[in-house]
């Protein structure tokens, strides 16, 4: 990693301890051999990197609104690609997009397709903690399934999320760029080498990387590696890629653990282990199973 290259997010911003999206966005960076430019969508990581009058960014950096990062990355890339070809700028820039799951499943979704689809050289990652903790913790299509929100709370009626998440890296692979991975903050090895092949690439990029989040998942802020190394041990987020349309699992646990070592170490999941629920906890570890074979499947064809 070039040292000053890690630089480009500087440790001044308000980010909660425990949080997992400054170290990404330092590792994700650290990678990058050309100047960046960066475009983040409205969520936690704006909020707390760029407190007015001051910002913890040290590269040309681009608040978007909720929902049109994508959008605003695609025409600063096609005015640096005017401008280069007036010979204005000579060097080689790198156009970067981060956004929370909120704003990239959700409400940025749209923008985010359409930059795809147009073929925009840029790299767009989703620092992915399964709702809207910017706004104080409600349910996002990224949210898992049994997860207690604000907008999913538990109760006599309820027993958290019913719905299962969207499966925002298939949606993306469809659109048949060169490069889509899912990482965790939890194996650094394997998020840079995923952030070094994305941030190669001549064209749409896309990384999705599990970011805990201390203050709603409800656990101690000194856990958030313990919890993300669970996350992939227990086949609850695998890390895999799809490099010009074929599938790769990067890592299999040998002896998986179960879906339940990750979940009780949360808050939101607590109520999971309530005898009342022990249908609901059954049928998460289904779906672990099932979506875990299904990747697995993908990657042996």
């Amino acid at each position: 990693m070039n040292k000053d290259l890690a630089k480009k997010l500087a440790p001044g911003h308000s980010a909660c301890a425990g949080c997992a999206f400054p170290s990404i966005v330092r590792t994700i960076l650290g990678e990058a051999t050309t100047p960046v430019v960066i475009s983040n969508a409205t969520g936690c990581l704006e909020v707390t990197s760029t407190i007015y009058p001051y910002t913890a960014w040290n590269v040309p950096y681009i608040h978007s609104a909720f929902e049109n990062a994508a959008a605003t990355i695609s025409g600063v890339e096609r005015a640096y690609l005017a401008a280069r070809k007036k010979g204005k700028i000579k060097k080689k820039i790198k156009f970067v997009v981060f956004g929370g799951d909120g704003g990239t499943y959700d409400i940025g979704l749209q923008a985010l397709s359409g930059a795809l689809e147009r073929g925009h050289n840029f790299l767009y990652i989703v620092y992915d903690n399964g709702g809207y903790m910017n706004t104080g913790n409600q349910r996002s299509s990224a949210t898992p399934y049994g997860a207690g929100t604000e907008t999913t709370p538990i109760g006599e009626e309820s027993s958290g999320k019913v719905e299962l998440r969207k499966n925002l890296m298939g949606i993306v692979a469809a659109h048949n760029i060169s490069y889509v991975a899912q990482a965790n903050i939890a194996n650094m090895a394997d998020l840079k080498m995923k952030a070094k092949k994305a941030l190669a690439v001549d064209g749409p990029s896309f990384l999705t990387v599990f970011s805990p989040c201390t203050n709603n998942w409800k656990f101690p802020t000194s856990q958030y590696v313990a919890i993300a190394k669970l996350a992939t041990e227990t086949n609850f987020w695998p890390l895999y890629e799809i490099e010009n349309g074929k599938y790769k699992l990067n890592w299999e646990p040998k002896m998986p653990k179960p879906v339940a070592d990750f979940l009780k170490t949360q808050g939101r999941f607590k109520h999971l282990f309530s005898e009342k629920n022990k249908p609901v906890l059954a049928q998460v570890q289904k779906i672990v199973n099932e979506e875990f074979a299904r990747i697995a499947g993908l990657c042996e064809i």
